[in-house]
C-alpha cells in the first residue's frame, strides 16, 4: 500500500493548506475528465482521492500516522472515492455546500433586505459632526404573532416534504460515481416550516410596511459621497428573520466661501491693490469664529495665508487640516479721473511709464489752459 504523503508529494509534518494545494494540483492533472480511457489515471486518482480523505481529516490523520493506516478507509470505500466527496469537493471549492455529510441544515429564516437613504449636511456640519434624522419605509416586525407569521393560538410546523431541513436532495449517476447535490426545498421555500394558520395582519410573512424614522450620528470629517451603515436598521427578515442593514449616503451641500481639498479647506479672498501694497489687518471669519489676518506689505496675487487647525477633522484620526487663504490681487478698472490722477503722480514718483490718459473732464481741463 503506498504512504498517502508519498501519493500527494508532501512531507509527514505538512499543513492542512499544503496538504489542499498538493491534492488540488495532483487531481487536476490525473482527474478522468483530464484522461479519457485512461485506467492508470483513474486509479492514480482514486489513490489520490482517498489519500487525501484520510490526510485532512485530523482524526484518522493521527490514527494514519500512529499505526500507518486507517480502518474506516475500507468501509468508505465502497465507491470510487470511499466516503469523503464532501471534503474532497470543499478542497477545490472551498466550504461550498454540496449535501454530503452533515453539511445540509436548516439555516432559518432568512435576513431582511438592506436599505439605502440619504442625509444633506452643510459644511458646518461636516467639519463638527452632527446627529440628523432620516425617514425609511421599511418591513418592521408584525406585533400580532411577534414575527412568526402563525395566526394567535397557532404556530409553524415543520415542513414535511423536507422534513424541516429547507433542503431537498437529489443523487445522479456520472462518471465519478454518485453525485449529491441540494437544492432549497420549493414548498418551505427553504425555511424548513410551514404555516397552516397565517397571521391575518400580516398574511403569514411576518412583517409589514411602516415608515419609520432613526437618528444617524454624522462623524465630523466625513466626505460628500460617504456611505454611512447603520446595522440592524433594515428591513426586518420574514418569519422572524433578522434585519438587514440601513446605509445612509452624506451628501454636501457647497459653501458659498469655501472648498475642500482633502482635509484643507480653501478660500480665494481677493484684496484690494491697495492693501496688497501697504498691508493690512483684516477680520476674517472662519467656521470657528473671527480670526484676525493679516495681509504682508507688498502682496502679491498667488499669496497664501495658512490657519492651522481650522480645517476638517482627520476621520479616524488626530486633529484637523489647514482653513487655506488663497490671494487674489484686484486692479480696479472704474477709477475716477480724480483717483486715476493720484495713481499717475504715484507712477510718476516711481519713474515708472504708463500710458496717457484718456480724455475725461481732467484731460479737458487742462487741455483748456494750453
Amino acid at each position: 500500500m503506498a504512504d498517502h504523503y508519498e501519493t500527494l508529494g508532501v512531507a509527514r509534518d505538512a499543513t492542512d493548506e499544503e496538504l489542499k494545494r498538493a491534492y488540488r494540483k495532483k487531481a487536476r492533472e490525473y482527474h478522468p475528465d483530464a484522461n479519457p480511457g485512461d485506467a492508470d489515471a483513474e486509479a492514480r486518482f482514486k489513490e489520490l482521492s482517498a489519500a487525501y480523505e484520510v490526510l485532512s481529516d485530523p482524526e484518522r490523520r493521527s490514527r494514519y500516522d500512529r499505526f500507518g493506516t486507517d480502518d474506516m478507509r475500507a468501509s468508505g470505500m465502497s465507491d470510487p472515492f470511499g466516503g469523503g466527496l464532501g471534503s474532497i469537493f470543499d478542497a477545490f471549492f472551498g466550504d461550498a455546500n454540496f449535501g454530503f455529510g452533515s453539511a445540509s441544515q436548516h439555516r432559518g429564516p432568512p435576513a431582511g433586505e438592506n436599505l439605502e437613504t440619504h442625509v444633506e449636511l452643510d459644511l458646518h456640519d461636516v467639519v463638527f459632526g452632527v446627529e440628523r434624522e432620516v425617514s425609511v419605509r421599511t418591513a418592521v416586525r408584525c406585533e400580532t404573532c411577534d414575527g412568526s407569521g402563525a395566526a394567535e393560538g397557532t404556530s409553524v410546523v415543520r415542513c414535511s416534504h423536507c422534513s424541516g431541513s429547507g433542503q431537498v436532495r437529489k443523487v445522479r449517476q456520472s462518471m465519478l460515481g454518485q453525485m449529491v447535490t441540494a437544492a432549497a426545498c420549493e414548498v418551505c421555500g427553504g425555511l424548513g416550516e410551514m404555516i397552516e394558520s397565517p397571521c391575518t395582519d400580516c398574511d403569514g410573512h411576518g412583517r409589514q410596511l411602516k415608515r419609520r424614522t432613526y437618528n444617524v450620528e454624522v462623524p465630523a470629517g466625513v466626505d460628500d459621497g460617504t456611505t454611512l451603515r447603520l446595522t440592524g436598521r433594515g428591513a426586518a427578515g420574514p418569519r422572524g428573520g433578522p434585519h438587514g442593514d440601513l446605509y445612509v449616503q452624506v451628501r454636501v451641500r457647497p459653501h458659498p466661501r469655501l472648498h475642500r481639498n482633502g482635509n484643507d479647506l480653501i478660500h480665494e479672498l481677493h484684496v484690494p491693490f491697495t492693501q496688497a501694497a501697504l498691508g493690512a489687518r483684516l477680520d476674517y471669519e472662519t467656521l470657528d469664529g473671527s480670526e484676525t489676518v493679516v495681509i504682508p506689505k507688498g502682496t502679491e496675487t498667488g499669496a497664501v495665508l495658512r490657519l492651522r487647525g481650522l480645517g476638517v477633522p482627520r476621520v479616524n484620526s488626530f486633529g484637523r487640516g489647514d482653513l487655506l487663504i488663497q490671494l487674489v490681487v484686484d486692479v480696479p478698472d472704474d477709477l475716477t479721473d480724480e483717483q486715476e490722477d493720484l495713481v499717475r503722480q504715484l507712477a510718476e514718483l516711481r519713474g515708472e511709464e504708463v500710458a496717457e490718459p484718456s480724455e475725461g473732464l481732467l484731460g479737458r481741463i487742462r487741455n483748456a489752459f494750453r
